[in-house]
């Protein structure tokens, strides 16, 4: 594995080398919650995300994609439409680091040879990786488990994006992740003797979203684009 994984990075670097054209920005915006905690409002932001985004153009239909962006993560059962939360009146609130990465395509041809206006909307999928603390609720109080977990899914998210300028790029989009994971929330504890305490539809796992704009700054030589 250790001479696949040198060989697979030795590669990357010489496409590196490469020249292609590259945009380096921030996201900025809100997220918002969707689990066994809280309200079920697909896009809702609540809390602000801020974070760093980088893309490789490999043509003018796709680019490579990674995101840093982090946010606090909010459930407030009083603020859901559902008169039994109500009633249980959970709340949380924590502090999460996602990292992402994937491949974006744009429905129209993206071209960055040109120097003219460039418009598109765009598709983003690939994986996702959030880093978050573990908690649950015993008699109505929340208790931190003092851990931290990592919890994998899948990005999805739409969104469009314009040039501003030769050099500036503007985006805005809606980004849904679908977790692996159903203890966001705290409904399920990670300890074998807290199993009692966990609560909620143990078939649906926990979601989130972000929405908000980009911008980025391309910098690089004009892409040379591939036929991959």
């Amino acid at each position: 594995m250790k001479k696949i994984y040198c060989i697979l990075l030795f590669v990357s670097i010489i496409q590196l080398g490469g020249a292609q054209i590259y945009e380096i920005g921030v996201f900025g915006g809100g997220s918002n919650f969707i689990g066994d905690v809280g309200s079920t409002k697909f896009i809702a932001p609540k809390k602000l995300a801020i974070g760093g985004i980088f893309r490789w153009n490999r043509s003018a239909r796709h680019s490579y994609r990674v995101s840093v962006i982090y946010t606090t993560l909010l459930g407030n059962d009083r603020k859901s439409s559902d008169p039994k939360r109500q009633e249980r009146g959970y709340f949380f609130k924590e502090e999460a680091l996602e990292v992402s990465a994937g491949i974006e395509f744009t429905f129209l041809d993206f071209d960055l040879h040109r120097n003219s206006f460039n418009f598109s909307p765009y598709i983003y999928t690939g994986v996702s990786m959030l880093n978050h603390p573990n908690f649950y609720y015993n008699n109505n109080k929340l208790i931190s488990e003092k851990t931290k977990s990592n919890a994998f899914g899948i990005p999805i998210a739409l969104g469009m994006k314009v040039t501003l300028t030769e050099d500036l790029i503007f985006g805005i989009e809606v980004a849904a992740r679908y977790t692996f994971s159903d203890e966001l929330d705290g409904s399920l504890p990670d300890a074998d003797e807290l199993k009692e305490l966990q609560f909620g539809n143990f078939n649906n796992n926990d979601w989130y979203v972000f929405s908000g704009i980009t911008l980025t700054y391309t910098f690089g030589q004009n892409p040379c684009f591939c036929d991959y």
